[in-house]
């Protein structure tokens, strides 16, 4: 069967086949085991070089592990191999199969043989096959070589099947080893190991549920509160730990454990177990679309943008921030949820807090959202987030700024309105890139944002007749 196909310009087309040949040794004529080779199949198509098409059959050799099928071989005669195209020898071989791949050629002799029918005009194949190995049967039609002590070559499928039937039964693969009784053991051992430790898994999972779904005691102590408040915790970053494995964090929805998250704990009293909870619902949904609808269709959206606008805790905020990103990045029906809460709104301000890794996240979620999906460029146009990101740029610099530009370069590709907003003369944009590519030039860590400003300023500020503009 052929396994691969290449078609050589206007000289036709070919088909690579498997086969195995005997190895001839070039010094002492013998054949000394099999060879991994292959038959290129095909024919001339008509064109300059050839009137009428003509088949042809290519010995070339190959890296085919454990081929066993011998394959009719021949040499080019006759009109090809007098008309021959770039990359056929004198002899009528082929050398080249495609483009400018070399090929090399077989080591062992091929008998050219006459053709079948010379009335055809050369289009019957011309049929030659390598001297056969040591042992190998004829099959019908193959004789004594006489001289040589080798068998002739068959004349007849049926021979040629019998040796490719000889020559694989040669070296027989070795028969499978008795298992023994310590590898048995160990094996089984390590089979019910596993299946063990997914049920311990799901255990602990049902013991953590058990700790989160004690009611919260109202008349103890404070000593008491706080040893309770370490056991949440606790079980909710044991959660996430095991959450990590999406079996799992399919077994822990299955649970119900994402009702008692998003029902009770994502606005509880203390922050740790809020950004907790929110590390969960990020850690179970990211990148799988089942448990992201189910979080979605319990409310969590609005729950978490409202984390992100207004907790005074920053680690419930960057928590919040996490798990918003794993439920509207690829995933249509959050995003537009996203959109309905008003989410590019809730992202603009986040970014002009004084949280640097609640401005970074932001400005990263809001270039991939613009990449994503620009259909949304011209609602974030409307809303004025041109002239806020380059508010953000004047502030003091900061590695912050990098990405500020990368969504500004996200939001101006190929969208004329946020081209022409940019040149506004009141922004005072392009003097501001200019000055910062001057600033940014001697400073290799900031390579990316210098990249952003010089394709802001060409994209923004280079009229097309003046692509020679010094940046």
């Amino acid at each position: 069967m052929a396994i691969s196909r290449s078609t050589w310009g206007e000289h036709g087309t070919w088909e690579w086949r498997p086969g195995v040949f005997p190895k001839l040794n070039p010094k002492s004529g013998e054949h000394s085991g099999l060879a991994s080779q292959g038959t290129l199949f095909g024919h001339f198509a008509s064109g300059s070089s050839f009137k009428n098409p003509l088949p042809c059959i290519w010995q070339v050799s190959g890296r085919i592990p454990r081929a066993r099928a011998w394959m009719v071989t021949g040499v080019c005669t006759g009109a090809a191999a007098r008309t021959r195209p770039p990359g056929v020898d004198p002899s009528g071989r082929q050398n080249y199969l495609s483009g400018d791949h070399l090929l090399p050629q077989t080591q062992s002799s091929l008998q050219k043989r006459p053709m079948a029918d010379q009335g055809s005009g050369g289009s019957r194949l011309p049929l030659a096959l390598p001297p056969a190995s040591q042992g190998c049967s004829s099959g019908g039609g193959g004789s004594s070589a006489g001289n040589s002590g080798h068998p002739l070559p068959p004349r007849n499928l049926q021979g040629l099947l019998q040796m490719a039937i000889t020559a694989g039964s040669e070296e027989p693969d070795p028969p499978p080893e008795p298992m023994s009784e310590e590898r048995r053991q160990w094996l089984q051992e390590a089979v019910s190991a596993a299946f063990r430790g997914q049920r311990e898994e799901v255990e602990q999972m049902k013991n953590c549920l058990r700790v989160l779904s004690q009611p919260i005691p109202s008349l103890a102590v404070e000593a008491e509160l706080a040893t309770d408040q370490q056991e949440r915790e606790g079980a909710l970053e044991l959660l996430a730990d095991l959450c990590e494995n999406m079996d799992n964090a399919a077994d822990f929805c299955q649970l119900s454990g994402m009702h008692l998250l998003v029902g009770r704990y994502l606005e509880a009293g203390p922050a740790g177990l809020r950004w907790r909870a929110a590390q969960l619902i990020g850690t179970c949904s990211q990148n799988v679309a089942a448990i992201q609808e189910q979080v979605l269709g319990l409310g969590a959206l609005r729950k978490l943008l409202r984390l992100l606008d207004r907790d005074p805790c920053d680690l419930v905020r960057v928590k919040a921030l996490f798990a918003i990103s794993c439920l509207v990045r690829e995933q249509e029906v959050g995003l537009l949820q996203f959109l309905r809460l008003d989410g590019f709104s809730v992202l603009m301000r986040a970014m002009q807090q004084q949280v640097q890794k609640l401005k970074v996240k932001s400005a990263f979620l809001l270039q991939n959202l613009l990449v994503g999906h620009p259909e949304h460029k011209g609602t974030l146009c409307s809303m004025g987030m041109v002239q806020q990101l380059v508010a953000l740029i004047r502030t003091e610099h900061s590695p912050f700024h990098e990405h500020v530009l990368g969504a500004l370069c996200s939001l101006v590709t190929d969208f004329p309105q946020g081209v022409r907003e940019c040149r506004e003369p009141e922004l005072g944009l392009e003097e501001l890139l200019r000055h910062r590519c001057q600033l940014l030039q001697q400073h290799e860590e900031y390579q990316e944002e210098l990249e952003f400003c010089e394709k802001l300023l060409q994209t923004c500020f280079s009229s097309p007749t003046d692509d020679s503009m010094d940046r």
